[in-house]
């Protein structure tokens, strides 16, 4: 389902963009009211609105790609762009140095916008769920189905928040504008995951197993993927100062259950090779367990529907592009890509020697092939095409971000995906929200944390497996790899120590080579405890290799999670409270 006709219900319902600062508005003056819409085609025009709601985004603030929320917070990339005044509010989340409240001053850019748009996307499931209580099973057919889709995207959204903020004011369908108007961010945290969760029970009891010829809907599979989810984030206990104190073994099995719905099913597999997972042609494949859908020059508004989240990030000087070169793989992620004699990563040693161009051909070190997937290197093939090979020359502020460049979520200039839109770029490829190998490593996660070491081994290696089997889209004009691959799965007694210890290094590990620059990073290290450590070694040494760093600090208990924007607590006289520390 790729909302070929979303822009004329946008307009329909007054909700174009949401952009209002006061969300709990959410009927814009001379919109048509949720309960007038009671025909079918209304009521279906609300869900899909609904749909597009959670694809409503631009770079200045996403809600789709978290590049800005999870990649550059977590050590994955720097900030890049023109220098450090280039939307400075970004400089200072990635050095955790005076994060404020009111976004230092940049208004709705940054994690306060990012606020606006989730909760405008929550409205409008909330409108939708509204047309659908009102209407009945013989006058909509669909109206489960839709009800279920409906709290998946709500589900979706509200996650997205409890993440980035911790504290948020949960609501639903049921409420009116005034009680709406009371409702604070001081629910416990438990409270909140057991809404997020209600929410996809919700999906997981009303969706059915397959959208037959609408694969950009969520099913009961995705559904429960996302459960599964929500249930791991919540399995790890935290104290109010952000510690994990213990894991909930119970929530744990049922990710186990849920991921083994999934897993049994037969209905997802990895991508036979992990290039398609990136590339124009390979939507909705085998790995997408669920995807926000784009598309272009459909008629719907200038350009189509268009993925507008990560456009800053295309490269300054490249002759293809224009702008902007953000999200710049840093030196520790490159470094992360190197492995031992045997294949296996160099947990405790791979950031002691910053890997250089010349340590990254054919004939120098031992890299995971997962790096040319993800990391722009000099004089290696460019998004696959060996034709157009990465130039620091490209690197638009070599002197602070340059190096390296990012690569999954760009596409060629020659692909049908591509499109201009004044200094921007956009694609129509889709943005997965959770593909099979998160699953799998879900699933991993979780059975490590119960003290089923082999189950998880499985898991972890078949991930691995794949990432061995080397892409022939990455290979140079003459053939050859242009790095020097090695890679193996664990062999317990033959290549490691398959203990508890080593086992969850090991999935930590995976998941950083599997999504790296995909954004997960800087929420998996807050799950597992672990940011404060994680990001001040990271800053220790990237210091001295990048002087902007200087100022870097991570304190725990309060940068775990962004402020509750000033705006926010103004305009409800106070009723939302400040996350710690702020």
């Amino acid at each position: 389902m790729k909302h070929s006709k979303i822009i004329s219900w946008f307009l329909f319902t007054g909700l174009l963009f949401a952009g209002c600062k006061k969300y709990l508005d959410y009927q814009p003056q001379g919109a048509v009211a949720a309960p007038g819409l009671t025909s079918p085609t209304a009521v279906e025009g609300l869900s899909t609105a609904a749909y597009a709601g959670i694809a409503n985004d631009w770079w200045d603030a996403p809600i789709t790609s978290n590049w800005e929320w999870g990649s550059i917070r977590g050590g994955d990339s720097y900030k890049g762009g023109g220098g450090l005044n280039d939307q400075f509010q970004m400089d200072r989340y990635e050095q955790f140095y005076l994060v404020s409240p009111d976004n230092n001053g940049a208004g709705d850019f940054g994690f306060p916008g990012a606020w606006i748009r989730a909760y405008g996307a929550i409205s409008r499931c909330n409108a939708a769920l509204r047309a659908l209580n009102g209407t009945t099973d013989a006058a909509f057919p669909n109206r489960k189905t839709r009800i279920g889709e409906m709290h998946f995207l709500r589900g979706h959204m509200f996650f997205f928040l409890k993440v980035m903020f911790n504290r948020i004011p949960w609501f639903d369908e049921t409420l009116t504008d005034a009680q709406i108007a009371l409702v604070s961010n001081t629910m416990s945290s438990d409270s909140l995951w057991y809404k997020i969760e209600g929410d996809f029970q919700t999906a997981v009891d009303d969706l059915p197993p397959v959208q037959t010829g609408q694969p950009g809907r969520a099913n009961q599979l995705s559904a429960k993927a996302y459960l599964a989810k929500a249930l791991l984030y919540h399995a790890y206990t935290q104290d109010n100062q952000y510690t994990v104190t213990g894991t909930d073994a119970a929530k744990l099995n049922q990710v186990v259950a849920l991921t083994n719905d999934v897993i049994n099913s037969g209905m997802y597999s990895l991508q036979p090779d992990f290039a398609y997972n990136f590339l124009d042609g390979h939507d909705n494949g085998p790995e997408s367990v669920f995807a926000i859908q784009y598309s272009i020059n459909d008629g719907t508004q200038i350009g189509g529907r268009l993925s507008m989240s990560t456009s800053l990030n295309y490269f300054g000087g490249a002759p293809q592009y224009g702008c902007c070169a953000f999200h710049i793989p840093s030196q520790e992620l490159v470094n992360a890509f190197s492995t031992d004699v045997n294949g296996l990563p160099k947990f405790d040693t791979y950031n002691n020697t910053a890997l250089t161009d010349a340590d990254l051909t054919t004939n120098g070190v031992n890299v995971d092939p997962r790096i040319d997937h993800t990391v722009g290197i000099q004089g290696h093939p460019f998004k696959y095409d060996a034709a157009i090979p990465y130039d620091h020359s490209w690197e638009r502020d070599n002197g602070d971000y340059g190096g390296f460049g990012t690569m999954k979520e760009l596409q060629l200039a020659t692909c049908a995906c591509f499109k201009k839109l004044g200094p921007f770029y956009g694609t129509s490829v889709n943005m997965d929200v959770i593909r099979y190998a998160d699953v799998l490593l879900m699933q991993a996660e979780a059975q490590i944390q119960l003290g089923n070491l082999n189950a998880a081994l499985t898991l972890i290696n078949q991930v691995r497996a794949r990432a061995a089997n080397v892409s022939p889209l990455v290979k140079k004009t003459d053939g050859t790899n242009p790095s020097n691959y090695k890679i193996d799965i664990y062999k317990p007694g033959v290549n490691i120590v398959w203990d508890q210890p080593t086992a969850f290094k090991a999935l930590q590990w995976e998941r950083r080579m599997e999504f790296a620059m995909e954004s997960p990073r800087f929420f998996d290290i807050v799950r597992w405890g672990i940011a404060a450590p994680t990001m001040n070694t990271f800053f220790a040494t990237e210091k001295l290799r990048h002087t902007f760093l200087a100022n870097a600090l991570f304190t725990h208990g309060r940068d775990e999670y962004f402020p509750i924007p000033q705006e926010q607590i103004v305009f409800t006289n106070g009723l939302y409270k400040q996350n710690p520390g702020y």
